[in-house]
């Protein structure tokens, strides 16, 4: 297995400088295929219009790469819709997509909705609290893309700073995700930044794949597109440095604890147990319990939906 990981590493890890702007946009040009950008966001105003910003600069209005950039609003209570639409962002707000299908809260949920409003033949995912945003982001990602028609699905990987410390970012990747990949994964072991929010897929193969609901989405995709796929229809493209907001601990323990979730459903789908997660915070009196429930629930192929269906057909 440790061979075809470093084959892989190989045959399918890339740098950004790899394909240059001018190669891409050939590539398109000769394939005809189309690109949405979707940032699912809630309450940032404060970045969300500076990468909308450089995204309409650089990869639409410079180099018509990018079709359309849709932030899909998932409840926010700042100004993070007026920011975004006044940047060029087409704001799509999740409870109005698919109304039919109550929305609950989470990020998968957000990406699996975004289906149903992009018309893009690749989907780029990006997260809207990225810091000092760069356009490479999206460029990098998308390229294997339009240039190879083998790969289906392109994760970006990066240093991720923490405290001045330039690879101490990423403490889920590190203390759950990486793990459960190398024991139960192994094949998907090559992956630097697995649950990386930027990333990039043919629209063919998202369709077919199950959205959980919640952090979990970034591990149960990339786990389900190797079994759909195959691992030479993945692929990685370094795009240098993510910079964004941390989550302090607690927060990062209901993320490990619904990727944990995520993995176990995937090696085991038996009776489904909404689990939950009990966290502690001090209090005049001690210490407080506070519990959580784990997301768990997941959204269908959107193929099985019947107005993404009837929406293709029209």
């Amino acid at each position: 297995m440790l061979e075809e990981v470093e084959r892989w590493l190989i045959a399918r890890s890339w740098s950004v400088s790899d394909r240059p702007l001018h190669q891409i946009m050939t590539a398109k040009r000769a394939t005809g295929q189309s690109v949405s950008v979707v940032l699912p966001a809630l309450n940032e105003e404060e970045t969300v219009g500076d990468i909308v910003a450089v995204l309409r600069h650089d990869l639409v209005e410079q180099v018509p790469l990018v079709d359309e950039i849709v932030v899909v609003d998932s409840g926010s209570t700042d100004r993070t819709a007026q920011v975004a639409a006044a940047a060029g962002a087409r704001v799509v707000h999740r409870d109005a997509i698919l109304p039919r299908i109550p929305a609950v809260p989470g990020k998968g949920e957000v990406l699996w909705r975004s289906l149903l409003v992009t018309g893009g033949d690749i989907v780029c995912f990006v997260d809207a609290d990225l810091r000092e945003f760069s356009s490479d982001f999206v460029s990098g990602i998308v390229g294997p893309l339009l240039t190879d028609p083998e790969v289906a699905l392109v994760k970006a990987m990066y240093d991720r700073p923490l405290g001045g410390a330039p690879g101490q970012g990423g403490r889920v990747t590190e203390l759950m995700a990486r793990p459960l990949l190398n024991m139960h994964w192994p094949q998907l072991a090559g992956f630097v930044q697995p649950l990386g929010g930027e990333y990039a897929a043919r629209r063919s193969l998202l369709e077919q794949l199950p959205f959980p609901v919640g952090y979990g989405v970034e591990l149960g995709m990339l786990v389900d597109a190797l079994h759909l796929a195959g691992l030479d229809a993945l692929a990685q493209v370094d795009v240098g440095v993510r910079k964004h907001r941390h989550q302090d601990g607690q927060a990062l323990g209901r993320m490990a604890a619904a990727i944990y979730r995520t993995a176990q459903l995937r090696l085991a789908r038996g009776h489904l147990v909404r689990p939950s997660l009990t966290q502690f915070e001090r209090a005049e009196d001690g210490f407080e319990p506070r519990t959580y429930s784990v997301d768990t629930e997941e959204r269908p192929p959107m193929a099985e939906i019947p107005e993404y269906a009837a929406r293709k057909v029209a």
